[in-house]
Order: C-alpha cells, then structure tokens, then sequence
C-alpha cells in the first residue's frame, strides 16, 4: 500500500471539504487547487482576476513551503478560468512566479468554481528524495 503524507500550512486557506492541501507520495506532491482566497479573512482577493491569481499563486507558494521547497520544484500547473478572457491577465500574473524553464502547464475553462472565484491553480510538484 502506498504511504501518503498529508502537507498543510497555516499561511494558505485551509480545506473547505474533505480534502488536503497536499499529499506527499514519495518524491511527488500533489498540490489541491488553490483559489485566490486572503487565508486571513476567508474572502477572494481583488477586485480583479490578477489579484484572485496572484493571491492563489501565493497559497500554492505556502503549501509549497510547508514542504519544504518552493515554485521551482512545480513539474506541472493546471489553471482554471471561469471566463477565458481572463487568460492574459492571468497569464501575466503566472509569469511573476515561474522562470525558465517553466512548468508544464494547461489552462481549462470552466462554468463555475468554488466561492465565487474567477481562477484556481493545482499542481504537481517533485521533491528531493
């Protein structure tokens, strides 16, 4: 059976459902979609979708750090949009996180996501052994 280990931090917002922010699985970590909530107050950052993004960037950099490793060790990033218009702004906003050579990436419209938000980002991250 294949040990996992849960990986939670403080410094994001914490699961809304019967999930974890990440698991560990081996040299894997397999990062929960993180919305542009303020861990703080529980609301979307904003009023733009840059903010949402940035503020989703940042939650997926704490859970990161709560494994010890940062944005660099991300293999592959899924972004979800509610309207693909956002996509350069949003886009814009990635590149501020990520430098060359980048992360695998898509980036899928969606009809609707949790609490309103207008982007989420799930990743897959490899850690050292």
């Amino acid at each position: 059976m294949a040990q996992f280990q849960p990986i939670a931090s403080g410094q994001a917002p914490a699961a809304v459902g019967p999930y974890s922010q990440a698991i560990r699985a081996g040299n894997l970590l397999f990062l929960s979609g993180q919305l542009g909530l303020d861990p703080a107050t529980g609301a979307l950052a904003g009023p733009g979708v840059a903010d949402e993004a940035r503020q989703a960037l940042r939650n997926l950099a704490a859970v990161l750090a709560a494994a010890g490793t940062g944005m660099d060790a991300i293999a592959k990033a899924t972004v979800y949009l509610t309207d693909m218009a956002d996509f350069a702004a949003v886009n814009a906003v990635y590149a501020e996180f990520f430098a060359a050579p980048f992360p695998a990436r898509a980036c899928v419209a969606v009809a609707a996501l949790p609490k309103g938000g207008r982007v989420e980002v799930e990743a897959i991250a490899v850690l050292p052994e």
